[in-house]
């Protein structure tokens, strides 16, 4: 069976974990922590890096930056992954959902503002396969209305957005405040593993004392200040030197990972392009935004189809899967909607599939399903 993902090894993750357990630092913010940090604030642009244990808690922490109060309206995209949602569920924020683009997954920009109450305190944008949202009418919409952005880029590491000015500029730079995930799905990984983003710096130092469980802790070892203490809030956000070490090795390797799942990504597309396949939509990169190869995806025409095309596929020995279910028609949060219709995000739920893309993916294997597609 051809899996849907496969976690790439480079080589030198057990090297540089064995040099970081030899260390004796292996606690965290060590010697890798360190390098990784600055490699991602000097090639992209983010003013703070903090490594964190997951996605989640990058977005748990950027939660507690924006403040989020009980009863505070949080607006985010249906069709994303739960914890999107949970970071601000978990301080008592009220969860507006928007739908999506009917020709992409990522959030409607043109239906946010019309979601914006006096109780509106953040958007959440989730770059959905490393694909930009609109970050320029999001922003507008931002500073119209004193509005926090926290960007979900858990997908979308080495992607960008085109501003109106022709300026590239990296997703994760964009927002006041931004996620990553190096879960082992994703381009670059660390097993688990994320990354906080600050690119304001009203929150640059408070960032790192909640990193640090609430304590002043680097700024003691950095020699700012003679003994350190409980100043504020927090939690045990920081990985190992561990976790670190390994996403080190995976950094260096960036640009040979990038170019390989880019080039699959284009393979699939070209192909399937090419054959004019009327009951399957490829997928839509906005003019403004960039493709990183993170995933590759097709719309079927109805649920059945997709079903169907599964099955087709599991009978050939590949393995394609569907995303997530709409967080606004799940279980926990059925009740809790509003009640509108937002029927972009069912259709995603119900049509999308994912297809093999990863980096020892082979362009042969591509085409053999590309080819179980074409004759389905």
């Amino acid at each position: 069976m051809i899996p849907f993902n496969k976690p790439y090894l480079t080589g030198k993750e057990t090297h540089y974990i064995y040099d970081a357990v030899n260390s004796g630092k292996i606690s965290g913010n060590g010697k890798y922590t360190q390098k990784c940090q600055q490699f991602f604030e000097e090639n992209y642009g983010f003013k703070k890096s903090l490594l964190t244990t997951s996605c989640t808690d990058a977005l748990e922490m950027a939660a507690i930056l924006a403040d989020i109060q009980p009863g505070d309206e949080v607006i985010i995209p249906s069709f994303t992954f739960v914890s999107t949602a949970i970071a601000f569920i978990r301080q008592g924020a009220i969860i507006v959902f928007a739908d999506s683009y009917n020709d992409n997954p990522n959030i409607d920009a043109n239906k946010i503002e019309a979601l914006i109450t006096n109780k509106t305190k953040a958007i959440v944008p989730v770059h959905y396969a490393g694909v930009a949202c609109d970050m320029g009418r999001i922003m507008e919409l931002a500073k119209k209305y004193n509005l926090l952005v926290i960007e979900d880029a858990a997908q979308a590491i080495d992607s960008y957005y085109t501003c109106k000015d022709g300026v590239k500029r990296a997703l994760g730079s964009i927002g006041h405040l931004a996620a990553f995930s190096f879960h082992e799905t994703k381009n670059i990984i660390s097993g688990e593993g994320g990354m906080l983003t600050i690119n304001d710096d009203r929150f640059i130092h408070r960032a790192e004392i909640i990193w640090e469980k609430g304590t002043n802790r680097a700024e003691f070892f950095r020699g700012e200040v003679n003994k350190y203490g409980w100043v504020d809030t927090g939690s045990s956000f920081l990985p190992s030197e561990v976790i670190a070490a390994f996403l080190w090795a995976q950094i260096e390797n960036l640009k040979e990972i990038q170019n390989k799942r880019k080039m699959l990504w284009n393979s699939y597309y070209n192909s399937i392009n090419e054959s004019k396949l009327v009951n399957v939509k490829l997928p839509v990169v906005p003019d403004f935004a960039t493709n990183n190869g993170h995933m590759f995806y097709l719309v079927c025409s109805n649920i059945e189809e997709r079903t169907k095309l599964i099955s087709k596929l599991k009978e050939k020995g590949f393995h394609a899967v569907f995303h997530y279910i709409s967080l606004h028609s799940s279980d926990y949060y059925v009740s809790k909607h509003d009640g509108r219709t937002l029927s972009n995000s069912d259709k995603f739920t119900e049509c999308l599939l994912r297809l093999p893309l990863y980096y020892d993916l082979e362009v042969e294997i591509v085409d053999e399903i590309v080819d179980i597609i074409k004759n389905y």
